[in-house]
């Protein structure tokens, strides 16, 4: 039990071997397609999208000559950058259903990844590598296993004739994982939304839990998450001469008021997702842990159950915003009391609470008028959560049966942040839902060795395409 507990606990946050000579997941018997979503896979990943060197337009590009050479039109697929940002383009296609009265469902991957060194990594990152089970490569996971996964689908709905209920929508798009960089979900949200305008979107944010032996723990589906935001906290004085100091200090009113931040804890709250993802969790783990998450998904003021609960980072951080100091500046001269002191408090801000109310709550908390607190950095969206209804969990718990039964799809929500904030707040309920089972502290996500088994993204490839084929046929 405590292994899977730790399981979980990783789930909610987030030398070399001899190249196989052949695959190491076998197609099942019949499915001729695989070869190709290999190849596309293959060369997704082997696209440099990177912010530094590389280019999300060319990656777009070649997704759009795929769709092209299954039958798109021109007319149905839409590339697109903006002239600032020509390296940083995505593209939006669309698959025309039946009923012009229907919303459509958006399919949103990123196709942008974080920097990878050659020189840091065992394997090149930028070259496809499959090894005892596992693809290497930087993106394999984040996020272009979905990315490839969707265009993949678009590519087999075309080729098969496919013509569901309602408009299918594909939307790849750069600038998630670089602060700064042109965001195309931000612009489409924004901009032109009649492009994605949808029902309901999926995107990443939610995979399967693996335990230690490679078993199936749960699916997750995302409803919700926390939003980024960073904080300026600064306080100036005159300074003087370092041989005459006195009491009114620009460091000692910032230490002050760092002390008083470490010390407090935004109160705890419950969404319908977290109350859920507890009430569930606690079941599945048991023991005390177990026991005070069903507790307080009953009863959110229980402070005895809070506690419990709170011990371990991950589940304390789904049920508050939580501030942290992650940076420090202050002084100008070793012989001089310091004129300025500043440090830099990064938030977590629970979905629906607004970044006011957390500035607010931090200068109630510091106490001090000499400390100015400013938001800092772009002004994060901070939608509420989407509501998860049955339309959405429904069909992702009928896929999620038929191919691993007994395994419960529990409802998540994200300590982190993905372009989801964007399409939440602009009016697109977005979820999280991959079909992808992993142990999360072998991934590499952000890291070095960045890997996916090959069965979790082949068997995520086929629960995409299964569930998107229920949800574009529904009423």
């Amino acid at each position: 039990m405590s292994r899977l507990r730790h399981a979980l606990c990783a789930f909610a946050a987030i030398g070399s071997l001899a190249l196989s000579i052949g695959p190491a997941h076998a197609a099942p018997a019949g499915d001729s397609t695989e070869p190709a979503f290999r190849a596309l896979y293959k060369e997704l990943v082997e696209t440099n999208t990177t912010l530094s060197a590389g280019s999300c337009t060319l990656a777009a590009e070649r997704m759009a000559a795929r769709l092209t050479a299954a039958g798109y039109p021109a007319a149905d697929i839409r590339l697109f950058s903006v002239p600032d940002h020509p390296r940083e383009g995505g593209l939006v296609a669309v698959l025309h259903g039946r009923d012009p009265s229907a919303k459509a469902i958006l399919l949103l991957a990123h196709i942008d990844v974080v920097e990878a060194r050659r020189a840091d990594w065992t394997r090149d990152p930028f070259t496809l590598i499959e090894e005892n089970g596992y693809f290497y490569g930087r993106g394999t996971s984040d996020d272009k296993a979905m990315a490839a996964s969707f265009t993949d689908a678009m590519i087999r709905f075309r080729q098969e004739g496919f013509h569901p209920r309602r408009d299918i929508k594909l939307a790849l798009t750069c600038g998630e994982e670089t602060t700064g960089a042109f965001n195309g979900a931000d612009w489409l949200a924004t901009q032109h939304k009649d492009w994605i305008d949808a029902d309901f979107a999926l995107n990443e944010g939610a995979g399967g839990l693996l335990d230690a032996h490679d078993r199936p723990v749960y699916l997750g589906i995302q409803a919700g998450e926390k939003v980024y935001q960073d904080f300026r906290l600064e306080t100036t004085n005159p300074g003087g001469h370092s041989s005459r100091p006195t009491p009114d200090n620009a460091i000692y009113h910032l230490a002050a008021a760092l002390t008083r931040l470490a010390a407090f804890d935004f109160p705890a709250q419950l969404s319908e997702t977290t109350r859920a993802y507890f009430s569930r969790t606690g079941t599945l783990i048991g023991g005390e842990s177990g026991a005070a998450m069903i507790a307080l998904a009953r009863d959110p003021t229980d402070k005895a159950a809070e506690a419990v609960v709170s011990r371990d980072p991950s589940w304390h951080s789904m049920l508050r915003t939580t501030c942290v100091a992650t940076l420090l500046d202050g002084g100008h001269a070793a012989n001089a009391l310091p004129q300025r002191a500043g440090a830099n408090v990064n938030c977590r801000i629970f979905p629906g609470v607004s970044v006011e109310t957390v500035r607010s709550t931090l200068a109630d908390v510091i106490a001090d008028p000499k400390v100015t607190v400013t938001p800092s950095g772009e002004l994060s969206p901070t939608p509420p959560p989407p509501h998860l209804s049955a339309k959405v969990l429904g069909p992702a718990e009928k896929v999620a049966h038929d191919m691993w039964p007994g395994v419960p799809v529990i409802p998540t929500m994200s300590t982190g942040a993905t372009d989801g904030r964007y399409l939440n707040a602009n009016g697109i309920p977005t979820y999280g839902l991959s079909g992808m089972f992993a142990e999360p502290s072998r991934s590499g996500v952000h890291g070095l060795n960045e890997r996916i088994a090959v069965k979790s993204l082949l068997d995520g490839r086929t629960y995409l395409y299964r569930v998107v084929k229920l949800y574009a046929d529904a009423r």
